[in-house]
């Protein structure tokens, strides 16, 4: 077993609230579009949260006959359209593929949860008697986007899906990063989808007070940082990224996008939702990221956070960046995307490293936007790329993702020299 393996990503592709498209996105990101508005999904009148960050002009049957409309739940629609994308954009040629080295990772906080939602609302209104459609178990359940996308492209190696709530799709990165390093791929299909904008999902959310009721400007509901923050957006969507061991992306002549250099997990071991006052997760989990890339801290120019816009999770996460980064915090870009696209959950991290390599291929740091008045309790000295993007050399990037369960991760890319 090798870990000198060098891995890039080949191929990014997503539909997410910004855009059904990576050019979509990215100009989206750049110009600071909010993604939120009134929920169109199903009728919230009556919840607390009226608005949401929703996929926008998605019509399933652009993509699939109706036979398979039937089989997939939202939640792996928005993963197969994203995976097309990106194997379109890696240039792949299927029959040169050793598809026995070929694999697919995907991470899933919660899978198809409209689809368990529909079957069981309709066995109560059908006075339970158990009619269930035969498709129920396999469109809910969270790996089968997985196996679905190896399924479509005959991928015969590693295949699986990682959930670990909203660090779901970074731990899938990690993990196809590593089966790579590790000679037991070439090419991996990683990334994640999440599509929760339903009854349970808003109302779950609702229940916990996480979310924002912001409902006279949801445009301006998702604030990280501003001192009047009130919970997150709930969003949806996918992204989908193509990791491919460097030799055999140079040897067909690939367009490289960035090397991913390192990943770092950890766990809070603290409470069930909340994060860890002083970040100790977080920051072990981007230190053991930095530490297997083998950067210092100072080579790191942006850092995408997990900045979901909550009272309890902001402020410790940029204390576990100002303990890991020390006087350097003050020389980088920190953004969180989130004030755009909302919160992905499972999806979030996939989402947010698209964010990172449009700053490493386009020069271009996101922004984050809604910041009114920062919150007192974060250091204004802090470039938080406010407002508007910034324009900026990146050639290492690193992002954050957090989930209930106080599960961290974190991916770390860099420009190939």
């Amino acid at each position: 077993m090798t870990l000198d393996r060098r891995v890039v990503v080949t191929g990014i592709g997503t539909i997410n609230p910004l855009g059904n498209s990576i050019e979509e996105y990215f100009a989206n990101l750049e110009k600071g579009v909010s993604g939120a508005a009134p929920i169109t999904h199903f009728d919230a009148e009556l919840f607390k949260t009226k608005f949401a960050c929703e996929v926008k002009n998605f019509d399933p049957t652009a993509f699939f006959d109706r036979k398979e409309i039937r089989k997939y739940d939202r939640c792996t629609q928005y993963a197969l359209v994203a995976a097309e994308q990106a194997m379109k954009d890696s240039g792949l040629d299927l029959e040169k593929v050793n598809l026995e080295m070929a694999g697919v990772i995907w991470g899933s906080g919660i899978g198809g949860l409209e689809t368990f939602y529909q079957e069981v609302k309709g066995f109560v209104e059908g006075g339970f008697v158990p009619r269930y459609s035969p498709f129920f178990i396999p469109k809910m359940i969270a790996d089968i986007s997985a196996g679905y996308i190896s399924m479509k492209y005959g991928f015969m190696g590693p295949n699986y899906c990682t959930v670990s709530a909203c660090a779901s799709s970074n731990h899938a990165m990690i993990d196809a990063f590593n089966y790579i390093r590790m000679g037991k791929a070439d090419i991996m299909i990683t990334g994640g989808s999440e599509a929760a904008v339903n009854q349970p999902g808003v109302g779950g959310f609702n229940s916990m007070q996480a979310l924002s009721t912001r409902n006279d400007d949801p445009a301006h509901a998702s604030r990280p940082y501003d001192k009047d923050r009130d919970g997150f957006v709930i969003g949806e969507g996918a992204g989908a990224l193509i990791l491919e061991e460097y030799e055999h992306a140079k040897a067909r002549g690939a367009r490289i996008y960035a090397e991913v250099a390192g990943g770092g997990i950890s766990a809070d071991a603290y409470h069930f939702t909340a994060p860890h006052p002083e970040g100790l997760g977080a920051k072990k989990a981007m230190i053991d990221a930095l530490q297997e890339a083998g950067l210092k801290p100072e080579d790191v120019d942006y850092i995408n956070t997990h900045g979901t816009s909550t009272p309890a999770g902001d402020i410790p996460e940029l204390k576990a960046v100002m303990a890991t980064f020390g006087d350097h915090v003050y020389d980088m870009n920190i953004s969180s995307t989130k004030s755009m696209t909302g919160h992905l959950l499972g999806a979030a991290g996939a989402v947010e490293a698209l964010a990172c390599i449009m700053a490493i291929t386009r020069g271009v740091i996101p922004p984050t936007i809604n910041v009114e008045e920062l919150d007192p309790g974060i250091d204004p000295k802090l470039n938080l790329t406010l407002g508007k993007a910034q324009k900026r050399d990146v050639k290492c990037a690193m992002s954050n993702t957090f989930g209930f369960g106080g599960h961290n991760s974190t991916v770390v890319f860099k420009k190939v020299e």
